[in-house]
């Protein structure tokens, strides 16, 4: 569990974060969402060490980040794995090696040991024959797949996925989803995802944190959304006509309609 309270943050005289309080719960999808320029980057940037917030606490079951010597929040990091959107796999090296680097730069295990991990974390992808095929050689659904078998290796307790699905086609974004869950559960992970994708938001936000303006706006699940009298929730939610239509669906299989 990670437990966010009164993080504020300004460059300048822009306050970019103003008060933010939110639990990230253990076993789920938490979703951070909202438009550009609504903190949430900066937000995560704080949650994982990269920002000091200018006020408040940022808990790891319990253990404040912010407060934190760097000797502690070094070892802290290693229990965090993240998927970049960009993917950030080596270019020169194949899918089996890009999985294998984080093993080789903080475990002490033999090579047996690293190439059973991953293979372990390649089936877990459904990427059982793509050991020896470089990033080029592959699509990008792939590639997306060997960066979240890379976030896992190292068995993370906190996993942060920034926009997986982006340049991903909606057939694609289904399959990232459901895996991110699928590894969330089984591994009784707490996830971050910070995403756009409001397909996404709709199947596997457990618990989502709506920001705007670099303010808490709205805090709940998918199914909390449905029935969401916020009025900039909604705008964002559902600009589409498509998700108009999807929300009405929704809306009337929640009360029995259909």
């Amino acid at each position: 569990m990670i437990e966010i309270k009164d993080i504020r943050k300004q460059f300048g005289d822009r306050t970019i974060l103003d008060g933010i309080n939110a639990i990230m719960e253990n076993g789920k999808c938490n979703l951070i969402i909202g438009t550009s320029g609504s903190g949430k980057t900066v937000l995560t940037k704080c949650m994982v060490g990269l920002f000091q917030p200018d006020t408040g606490t940022i808990a790891y079951d319990g253990a404040d980040m912010v407060a934190m010597e760097e000797k502690d929040r070094k070892i802290l990091r290693q229990k965090i794995g993240m998927l970049f959107q960009g993917n950030a796999l080596f270019d020169s090296m194949t899918v089996e090696q890009n999985v294998q680097f984080p093993l080789d730069m903080f475990t002490r295990l033999t090579l047996a040991e690293k190439k059973k991990k991953v293979d372990e974390m390649l089936d877990k992808v459904n990427l059982k024959d793509a050991h020896k095929r470089f990033p080029a050689e592959i699509s990008g659904g792939m590639k997306k797949r060997v960066g979240i078998a890379r976030s896992i290796v190292l068995n993370p307790k906190y996993l942060f996925c920034d926009e997986p699905n982006s340049g991903l086609d909606p057939q694609t974004s289904m399959v990232i989803d459901r895996l991110i869950k699928d590894i969330t559960v089984e591994y009784n992970m707490t996830t971050i995802v910070v995403t756009h994708d409001m397909n996404s938001v709709m199947e596997i936000g457990d618990h989502i944190l709506y920001l705007y303006q670099g303010r808490k706006q709205w805090e709940g699940s998918n199914k909390d959304i449905i029935f969401s009298k916020d009025e900039l929730l909604n705008n964002f939610i559902f600009a589409s006509e498509f998700l108009q239509d999807a929300k009405q669906m929704r809306m009337m299989e929640a009360t029995g309609k259909i």
